[in-house]
């Protein structure tokens, strides 16, 4: 079962008529969501909100906004949306570990261990990501040394903002792995924003389509599966009528 089992709008709160509850993904004061499935999915277009939605249930859940754990104290800039403030989570069990991954500030995320080892030589800041530098590493190394040590080692909660975006097909398959281990032990709940049909492929997963409103959708429903299935088929034809207008 999921530690997370839904969320709401605090009746309290007042929600102003701006960004990002003037979002219609969102709709202001009725925005609710439930969880059902230890992996959630939140797929849409670039601009949908899926990415401000996840922000916001891990701010709620106490996770810095700049990326990393509820331990990680640093900021680099600040971008998040009210949204986070505005929710009251509902749970089967409260988790307070686990880890945000932002993959576009996942750089400053490394650089903030470097520069804590450098200020506490005294304390092991690395030992949870491989033990050396995530700075020493290919990005997509980086991101895999992470899931291996600091996710498996851990458990708990995770918000992952395109996972994706460092690895190779090859290596998200490795992260499937990875995450079916966690998820078939009971020690952890996902939430990602994705494009990849790879990732999407998880079995028994909800997946949450972004348009104007927020619906579950079917895998092979989803665009990711379907334009890729019909490219794939027929690169060729694709290819023809492409444009970039």
């Amino acid at each position: 079962m999921p530690f997370l089992r839904s969320l709401r709008i605090k009746d309290e709160y007042n929600v102003p008529d701006s960004y990002p509850f003037n979002l219609p993904v969102i709709g202001g004061k009725n925005f609710t969501m439930e969880f059902t499935s230890p992996v959630t999915f939140f797929v849409g277009e670039n601009g949908s909100g899926k990415s401000t939605v996840l922000e916001a249930i891990a701010i709620a859940c106490g996770f810095n906004p700049s990326g990393g754990s509820r331990n990680n104290v640093y900021q680099f800039q600040k971008t998040e949306s009210m949204l986070g403030n505005a929710l009251r989570l509902t749970w089967t069990k409260k988790m307070n570990h686990g880890f945000f991954l932002r993959a576009e500030s996942f750089f400053n995320f490394a650089s903030y261990l470097d520069e804590a080892q450098k200020e506490q030589p005294g304390q092991d800041f690395m030992s949870a990501y491989g033990g050396q530098s995530l700075h020493s590493m290919s990005h997509g190394e980086s991101f895999l040394a992470l899931f291996k040590n600091r996710f498996m080692n851990a458990g708990g909660i995770f918000f992952l903002d395109e996972p994706e975006a460092a690895l190779s097909p090859k290596r998200q398959l490795v992260f499937l792995s990875i995450l079916d281990h966690m998820v078939k032990d009971g020690s952890s709940q996902f939430m990602i924003a994705t494009h990849s049909p790879i990732l999407l492929a998880y079995p028994d997963s909800t997946i949450y389509h972004f348009d104007q409103t927020i619906k579950e959708i079917a895998y092979k429903d989803t665009e990711h599966y379907q334009i890729t299935k019909d490219f794939l088929d027929a690169p060729e034809l694709f290819l023809k009528h492409l444009s970039w207008e």
